[in-house]
């Protein structure tokens, strides 16, 4: 007998503003795709052109990818010398960085004023702020969870992230290295159930799963076909990394499927955005 509760998805585009083929492929996947939100880099070389594109395209739910390795700081190396180079550059090395964030008193000064500063840049582009994520997840580190949280409404922080997949489920859906996805599953369980309570208190809605942790890279439409076969009851959301360029380009085509569209449509299945929880 078929669930009652209605099954809603967002579909998500990490990376927006990175570069040229991720906003291209951003922009033809809302357009013609499935594709409902999408989170801003708001430090990268393309971030300009995102922001037109978005506003553009008001139906595309924008949220901040709040970048703090691999990627550019807003801040100059003077200002965050723990955190960036002489070129604004993070570190690559995410673990190290992870660490470094954690122990150095120095560091999570800097951090705080970097997380405040990506809002405000945010905010100064003048669209709605649909939700709050990391790239590489790192909004779910403590120290970086603990600054989002104690500022969430000050900083107009509504919807998150809450990086949670099915652990068994996407086991069965997809593929990928053994060490990497166990581990992946275990760490973000335990980061997740952290903040938890806290998010409950605040009010800071978040869907109850999110499809695609397990998956880097692979969110194509063979994976997308098996998870929407298999989606469960209530709020769910999938996020990708497309791009018109080679090395993504599995996804964006997954995005612009009319297979997958088809699917979601004979599914019953409803396209939100963050801000519809």
């Amino acid at each position: 007998m078929p669930s009652l509760s209605p099954r809603r998805l967002i579909v998500n585009a990490d990376d927006f503003g990175r570069d040229a083929g991720v906003n291209e492929a951003v922009s033809e996947a809302c357009e013609r795709g499935i594709l409902t939100t999408a989170s801003l880099m708001v430090n990268e070389s393309a971030a300009a052109d995102a922001v037109r594109i978005a506003k553009e395209r008001p139906h595309l739910g924008v949220g901040l990818h709040l970048t703090l390795v691999c990627g550019h700081g807003a801040q100059t190396h003077s200002q965050a010398p723990h955190l960036v180079d002489e070129q604004k550059n993070f570190s690559n090395n995410a673990p190290r960085a992870g660490m470094l964030y954690f122990f150095n008193r120095a560091a999570r000064e800097e951090l705080r004023r970097e997380i405040e500063a990506q809002i405000k840049l945010f905010h100064q582009t003048g669209l709605p702020l649909d939700h709050v994520n990391g790239h590489l997840h790192l909004h779910l580190h403590p120290i970086v969870a603990d600054i989002l949280l104690d500022h969430a409404q000050e900083w107009g922080i509504k919807h998150l992230r809450w990086s949670r997949d099915l652990f068994w489920l996407s086991w069965k859906l997809g593929k990928g290295p053994l060490f990497y996805r166990v581990s992946h599953a275990v760490i973000f369980n335990l980061l997740t159930k952290r903040i938890k309570r806290k998010l409950q208190i605040l009010n800071i809605k978040c869907t109850s799963r999110v499809f695609g942790l397990m998956q880097t890279s692979h969110v194509n439409e063979e994976y997308l076909l098996k998870m929407l076969e298999h989606l469960p009851a209530g709020d769910s959301e999938v996020y990708s990394h497309p791009s018109t360029e080679e090395h993504s380009r599995a996804e964006y085509l997954a995005l612009i499927s009319e297979k997958i569209a088809q699917k979601i449509r004979t599914s019953s299945i409803s396209l939100i955005r963050y801000t519809d929880l």
